[in-house]
């Protein structure tokens, strides 16, 4: 999946100057991504930490995490995959506002792929109902479904607009995919909680803070997402159909230093990680000016080419070079 802010092509500089800091073994350390998105940075770690302590507030990140992060065991279910692609579509709630054809018209889907989107949806939701599938059954298929849907989403990666014609790829037939995951010997954990609200109830010993750098809402920006990951009812808002989203204090410049320093102040960890970049909210020098307060403070950075999205039909994204900050804090209690 194409994601703003997504470290997957950062993985292996993360990694390193983690290792780097804390050492190569780490097997008997819990290490907690607290703004995990697409859960990239903490499925890197699952398979050699204790422990993953994965969170977000967006619901459809939660779904992500739980699958990723949260299953470690088989399940076996490939006849359920099996049956939910052989399922006729239906004209649900996902066909009617979000998709071509619909009452909206709204381009986000194809009618063929917003039928299929609602006809699994509902299926997936019956199982979990009649006990027919576990939890950890229910997000994986509910996993698979989000990560699905957006290969043929009708958009520039993003769900804040769609696209004024199908392009190639959203008139490909959908195919329900599984979201693989890691097997693992030990529990994870996953939380869909506010941060600066989770910080004070978990411990551990590497944190790793990928924060909003910006003022664009990641509840906006993948609103269709949450919506088929929660397939609840309501008004859909303007053109582009919104539904009512988390307003992150990360996203807003005159609320994120203080938010980041109360994040910092109540964390139980002794590593702290932090990536941001040179495009945000916060300068480096208000970043470092906070760590020092509360430990030895340290900066590692690499230049990159940052995923963006791009409105046109013709390129589905584009790169601008961005230098990315590791700040590290080593805390001292």
């Amino acid at each position: 999946m194409n994601y703003i802010g997504s470290k997957h092509k950062l993985s292996s500089f993360l990694k390193k100057s983690i290792i780097s800091v804390v050492g190569k073994d780490l097997s008997q350390l819990v290490f907690c991504d607290l703004f995990a998105g697409t859960g990239s940075v903490g499925r890197n770690f699952k398979p050699i930490v204790k422990q993953v302590i994965a969170n977000d507030v967006e619901f459809y990140s939660y779904v992500l995490n739980r699958n990723y992060i949260g299953n470690i065991s088989e399940l076996g279910i490939e006849n359920k995959f099996t049956f939910l692609n052989s399922l006729k579509g239906e004209e649900g709630f996902v066909f009617q506002n979000y998709c071509e054809n619909g009452l909206q018209n709204r381009l986000y889907f194809s009618s063929e792929n917003g039928r299929k989107i609602d006809a699994i949806r509902k299926q997936i939701e019956q199982w979990k109902v009649e006990n027919e599938v576990s939890e950890d059954e229910y997000y994986f298929l509910l996993a698979s479904l989000i990560e699905s849907a957006d290969k043929v989403a009708n958009t520039a990666s993003v769900y804040g607009a769609y696209l004024k014609k199908l392009k190639k790829s959203a008139q490909k037939s959908m195919v329900l995919k599984p979201a693989n995951f890691d097997i693992s010997k030990n529990a994870q954990k996953v939380f869909n909680e506010d941060s600066n609200q989770l910080i004070k109830k978990i411990k551990g010993d590497i944190l790793y803070l990928d924060p909003p750098y910006n003022a664009r809402q990641y509840g906006s920006n993948y609103h269709l997402l949450n919506t088929i990951a929660k397939y609840d009812e309501f008004q859909p808002k303007g053109k582009t159909g919104l539904r009512n989203y988390y307003r992150s204090a990360y996203c807003k410049k005159n609320e994120v230093k203080k938010s980041f320093e109360e994040l910092i102040k109540n964390a139980n960890f002794t590593f702290i990680f932090l990536s941001y970049n040179n495009e945000g909210l916060m300068t480096e020098n208000e970043v470092s000016e906070i760590l020092k307060k509360y430990g030895n403070y340290s900066l590692k950075t690499t230049n990159y080419q940052r995923f963006k999205a791009d409105k046109t039909e013709n390129r589905n994204h584009k790169a601008t070079k961005t230098v990315e900050y590791l700040h590290i804090l080593e805390k001292i209690v």
